[in-house]
């Protein structure tokens, strides 16, 4: 199997690579054409769709993976056009690349598409409604793939973290170094995922038959609010020795902290028809915050 994996200096992006590779040939891509070792790839700018056309037709691969995309959330809002090319239009551009040459491609996706006003589990049916330019540009580039007329796997994802890169894991504990007190968002509520528990079972649908093409949830079991992620992560911290005590934690609201772009309230995915379909899911949130510390710790 010989597969393109796009974006492999992602969160999700490098948690891949070791997944993939153990199932053929990877071919990895990044911006700057370098991994996070240092390690010389292909290089793949995203803010230039036109320049992607290429890549599938010389690459020849298998699989597609995308895992680039423009994440900036809040930058978005002054950056609309440059998000959109990013996740929109590039995704497009390969996807119809792949279409043409009979190559299935997959693509992430995010929460942010819908409007967090639900009050349960969201499922692949429930209507978009992007808030922001960020879910917007997601959005419109799940339905470029869609309609590129690619053999195609769509995987939302949501609070997604590890043990590098920006996330709100790392800020934490970053900030539990520098302060005694910390006031965190507590009316949000999702489902922390592991990247690396994102990419073990991504990398398991590819040995699932090809001409499955769809939309699926690929998100931890379980909720919390933010608030009660960061209790939770430093009381793991605490445990492994990674931070000598807790800062006191605030609970605020949505409102005390506000930020450009808008978040959605309540934005848990039920990811019951993805283990129904490829027969694996990824565990409650607590377990993938247990792995990640463990990592950090050693």
């Amino acid at each position: 199997m010989r597969i393109l994996l796009l974006g492999a200096n992602g969160q999700v992006g490098d948690a891949l690579r070791a997944p993939l590779a153990a199932r053929g040939e990877l071919i990895a891509t990044t911006r700057s054409g370098q991994l996070p070792d240092g390690t010389a790839c292909l290089a793949a700018d995203f803010s230039e769709p036109a320049r992607l056309a290429g890549l599938v037709e010389s690459v020849r691969p298998d699989w597609v993976v995308n895992a680039a995309a423009y994440t900036a959330v809040d930058r978005a809002e002054d950056e609309p056009a440059l998000a959109h090319r990013i996740n929109a239009e590039a995704p497009g551009v390969l996807a119809r690349a792949c279409a043409a040459a009979g190559v299935p491609f997959v693509h992430l996706s995010t929460d942010y598409v819908f409007d967090g006003s639900a009050r349960r589990p969201l499922v692949e049916t429930d209507p978009a409604a992007p808030l922001g330019a960020y879910g917007l540009s997601k959005w419109q580039g799940e339905q470029a793939v869609r309609d590129s007329g690619a053999s195609h796997r769509i995987f939302r994802l949501s609070w997604v973290y590890a043990a590098r890169g920006s996330n709100f894991l790392l800020t934490m504990l970053r900030l539990a170094r520098e302060r005694g007190h910390l006031r965190v968002v507590a009316d949000q509520v999702g489902a922390p995922t592991a990247a690396h528990r994102i990419a073990a079972a991504l990398a398991g649908t590819l040995d699932v038959a090809p001409a499955t093409s769809g939309t699926w949830h690929l998100a931890a079991e379980g909720e919390c609010s933010w608030h009660a992620f960061a209790a939770a992560i430093f009381e793991g911290a605490v445990a492994r020795g990674l931070l000598s005590a807790a800062p006191t934690l605030e609970a605020i609201t949505t409102d005390q902290y506000p930020t450009k772009a808008k978040r959605p309230a309540y934005s848990r995915l039920d990811s019951s028809a993805f283990a129904r379909v490829f027969g694996a899911g990824l565990g409650d949130w607590r377990e993938g915050l247990a792995d990640v510390l463990d990592e950090l710790a050693r």
